[in-house]
C-alpha cells in the first residue's frame, strides 16, 4: 500500500456531503452502510435505486417525473429516465440572485464578477435573441470562444432554448474547426476577434471569414469583441455577421420560459481528440450530464453554495462543461483566460488568493512543470482558502503528489480524477471521506460499475488491465452525430467485448479500492509479452534532472516490441551515452528492466492535442507509413517534422541501439 499523505478526521467525515448521503441511503432502503466501500457496492449492485435515489435525493429541477427508470441494461442503448422533462440552465441559474455566481479574469486584467441574477438576466436576453433568430429546440449552436463570461452566457442561452452546444477554443485552426461544426451544421456561431496567451494578441477575423466560407449553413455570425472594442468592418459587413451587443439588442423585452426537453434530449456535442479522420461528435444528453456531474460535484468533491470553484480549461476541453456545471451547486464558478504561467508560475497560486478559490483544478502537466523547476507555491501565496485540489489530463505521478503536499499546502485535499470526453464526466474521483494516498486515484465514482479486465477478459484486483465499465451510465453518449444504427458509437466502446465499455485506458485497482492509472492501453506496449503502460515511463523519466518531457512508442521488430524513447532536455543537456544511461538504470531500478527503452532519441517537443494529451498513437502510425491526418487537432503539428526526419535519415530502421 502506498504512503497515506492526507487523512480526512472523523470531523470532517462526517460533515462532508458523501457521508449524509450515505445516512440518507441507510434511512431510505433500511441499510447499515458504514463505509465507502460499502456504498459504493451497494451503488452498483442496486444500480437502478442509487441513481432514481440520487435524482430526487439532488432536487434537480424537473417538470415532469420519468416513467421508468432504465429501458434497459443493454450497452449502447440503454436509456436513462425516459418520460423525465427537465431544462439544464434553469437548474444551474437558480441560485440567490444577489449571490456572486461567476468570477473571470483575463491574462493581466482585473477580476469581473457576475451575480445570479446578473447572470441569468443576460441569458435570457441571449436566449430571446437567438429565439429570433430562428434557433428552435434541436437546433446547433456553436461557440469559437475563449474563456470568458459571454461562453458561458450564450451556451446557457442555447440550452435555455432545449437548443444543441458545441465548442472550440480559439486556438484550433480554421480547419479543426470546419472539421468539428461542419458535420453538426450549427445555425448560429458564437466568436471572438482574437484571444491573449502569453500575453500575445492572437487575431481570429481571418479564420472567422474562412468559416463563414466553409461552413455555408450558418446563418449569423456573433462576434465578441474582446482584443478590440470595434471590430473589423470588412467582418461586420458580411450579411451574416454582427457584434454582439447588437446581436442582443435584437431579442426585445418578450416574456420567457425555459424549454423543458427530454432527459435524454442531446445537449453537447463533444469531440475526441484523435489523429486519423475526422474526429467523432459525440452527443451528451441533458439530463445525464447534469445528474452525473452533480454527483460528483456534492459528493466526490464536496462542494457547496459557499464554495469558489476554477478549473484551468479551455473551451475545447471537457472540464469546461464539468466546472460550469458546478453552478447547479449554488456555488461560485471561477473563469480564466490566458496562459497558467503568465507572466510566471506564481501567476495562478497567487489568483487563488485574489479570487478565494476554495477548489482549484489542473493538470497533471501543469504540477509537473512546477516541480520540475523547484517552484514552492507556498512562498508567494496565502492558500488560506484553497481545501481541494483536482489534477486530470494525464495520470498524476507519485512525485507529483508528494511534491503538492511538501510545497503547496500540506492539509489540502488532492484527487487526483479520471475519465474523459467520451462520457463528459468521470469512472474515478476523490472521495472526501477517504485517505490520499501517492500515486493513486481514491475510489471508482458511485453508481459507475468499473473494473480492471484482464486478457482473458475477467476482472480482478491488484492486476493490471483494461478499464471497463459492466453497466450503463446516465452520462455515457446518447449516440454520436450522424451515426446510423450507433455503428460508429459501437466500434468504439463495445467492439472487444459485447456489452461492456471498453475506455481504452490500462489500470489497476486494488484491494482497498485505490486505482492506478498507466495510460491509454491502445498505447499499451508488450515487450516480451509484458504489459507495460506509458505512464509507467513517464512517471520515472520526467522525474529525472534535464529531462522536460517525454514521449514512448512500442515498435514491432524481430518478432518482439522495442521502446523508442523520445526525450525533450532542458537547456544545455546533452543526450550523451552516460546521459542515456542515466535514464536506462532509473527505469531498470524504479520500473523494470522491461521498460528500459531499446533507443533514446532527444527532440525539441512531444506532439500533443490542443487539450494536451501526448499522440502516441499517431507518432507511432507516422513510424508505420500512416501520417496523421488530423493535424488540426495537434498543438504543435509542426514538431512532427522531427520525427519525420529521423526515419528519413533511417535512423529509426538502425538495428543498433541507440
Amino acid at each position: 500500500m502506498n504512503e497515506t499523505l492526507w487523512q480526512p478526521d472523523k470531523r470532517q467525515i462526517r460533515n462532508s456531503q458523501m457521508f449524509r448521503f450515505m445516512e440518507a441511503v441507510n434511512r431510505e432502503f433500511n441499510l447499515s452502510l458504514d463505509s465507502y466501500e460499502d456504498l459504493y457496492a451497494w451503488s452498483v449492485e442496486h444500480l437502478q435505486d442509487f441513481w432514481n435515489f440520487y435524482l430526487r435525493y439532488s432536487q434537480i429541477i424537473l417538470h415532469s417525473p420519468p416513467d421508468q427508470i432504465l429501458s434497459s441494461t443493454n450497452m449502447p442503448g440503454a436509456q436513462w429516465f425516459t418520460g423525465a422533462t427537465l431544462n439544464f440552465a434553469e437548474n444551474l441559474l437558480s441560485g440567490p440572485r444577489n449571490k456572486t455566481a461567476v468570477i473571470s479574469k483575463v491574462e493581466g486584467q482585473p477580476l469581473t464578477n457576475l451575480t445570479y441574477g446578473d447572470l441569468s438576466d443576460q441569458v435570457v436576453n441571449c436566449a430571446l435573441s437567438l429565439r429570433q433568430a430562428g434557433v428552435k429546440c434541436g437546433d446547433r449552436v456553436a461557440g469559437y470562444l475563449p474563456n470568458i463570461p459571454e461562453t458561458l452566457i450564450a451556451m446557457l442561452a442555447t440550452a435555455a432554448l432545449g437548443a444543441v452546444w458545441s465548442s472550440c477554443s480559439p486556438d484550433f485552426g480554421s480547419q479543426g474547426v470546419i472539421d468539428r461544426f461542419g458535420q453538426i451544421r450549427p445555425k448560429v456561431l458564437f466568436a471572438t476577434d482574437g484571444y491573449l496567451y502569453n500575453g500575445k494578441p492572437i487575431g481570429r477575423l481571418e479564420v472567422l471569414k474562412t468559416l463563414l466560407k466553409e461552413i455555408p449553413v450558418l446563418e449569423h455570425l456573433v462576434v465578441i469583441p474582446f482584443l478590440n472594442p470595434n471590430i473589423d468592418p470588412s467582418l461586420l459587413s458580411i450579411p451574416r455577421a454582427c457584434e454582439w451587443g447588437d446581436f442582443l439588442e435584437t431579442g426585445g423585452e418578450s416574456s420567457f420560459q425555459f424549454v423543458p426537453v427530454d432527459f435524454n434530449h442531446p445537449l453537447f456535442v463533444m469531440y475526441s481528440s484523435g489523429t486519423t479522420g475526422l474526429p467523432k461528435s459525440i452527443v451528451h444528453g441533458t439530463g445525464g450530464t447534469l445528474l452525473q456531474h452533480h454527483k460528483e460535484h456534492a459528493l466526490h468533491t464536496d462542494i457547496g453554495p459557499e464554495d469558489v470553484v476554477f478549473y484551468f480549461t479551455t473551451c475545447g476541453w471537457m472540464m469546461w462543461n464539468w466546472l460550469v456545471s458546478v453552478l447547479a451547486q449554488g456555488s461560485t464558478i471561477v473563469l480564466y483566460e490566458g496562459s497558467p504561467a503568465y507572466p510566471s508560475l506564481q501567476a495562478l497560486w497567487k489568483f487563488i488568493d485574489e479570487a478565494g478559490i476554495t477548489v482549484f483544478g489542473t493538470s497533471a502537466k501543469f504540477l509537473s512543470i512546477n516541480e520540475k523547476q523547484a517552484f514552492i507555491p507556498e512562498k508567494v501565496a496565502n492558500l488560506q482558502t484553497l481545501r481541494t485540489i483536482l489534477s486530470t489530463g494525464s495520470p498524476l505521478s507519485e512525485q507529483s503528489y508528494y511534491w503538492v503536499y511538501q510545497n503547496v499546502k500540506s492539509d489540502v485535499h488532492l484527487a487526483s480524477i479520471c475519465g474523459g470526453t467520451d462520457i463528459i464526466s468521470c469512472f474515478f474521483l476523490g472521495n472526501p471521506m477517504l485517505p490520499v494516498r501517492a500515486g493513486e486515484i481514491q475510489c471508482r465514482g458511485l453508481g459507475m460499475d468499473v473494473v480492471a479486465l484482464d486478457q482473458d477478459h475477467l476482472p480482478g484486483f491488484n492486476q493490471k488491465g483494461e478499464l471497463a465499465c459492466r453497466q450503463p451510465a446516465p452520462s455515457m453518449p446518447v449516440a454520436f452525430w450522424n451515426d446510423p444504427g450507433n455503428l460508429n458509437y459501437r466500434n468504439a466502446y463495445f467492439s472487444q467485448v459485447r456489452g461492456v465499455w471498453l475506455h481504452g485506458d490500462f489500470i489497476e485497482i486494488n484491494n482497498d479500492g485505490g486505482i492506478v492509472v498507466f495510460g491509454r492501453s491502445d498505447a499499451t506496449l508488450n515487450p516480451g509479452g509484458v504489459r507495460i503502460g506509458t505512464a509507467e515511463i513517464y512517471r520515472v523519466v520526467e522525474h529525472l534532472d534535464g529531462v522536460l518531457d517525454s514521449i514512448a512508442i512500442g515498435f514491432e521488430e524481430e518478432n518482439d516490441v522495442q521502446i523508442f524513447l523520445f526525450v525533450v532536455l532542458d537547456k544545455g543537456e546533452v543526450l550523451s551515452k552516460s546521459f542515456k544511461d542515466k535514464i536506462r538504470q532509473a527505469l531498470r531500478r524504479e520500473a523494470s528492466p522491461r521498460h528500459v527503452p531499446h533507443k533514446i532519441f532527444a527532440v525539441h517537443d512531444v506532439p500533443r492535442t490542443l487539450n494536451g494529451k501526448k499522440v502516441e498513437l499517431g507518432l507511432r502510425d507516422l513510424f508505420r507509413g500512416r501520417h496523421p491526418e488530423n493535424l488540426a487537432s495537434l498543438e504543435n503539428p509542426q514538431c512532427l517534422a522531427e520525427y519525420e526526419e529521423l526515419i528519413t535519415l533511417g535512423i529509426i530502421a538502425n538495428k543498433e541501439t541507440g
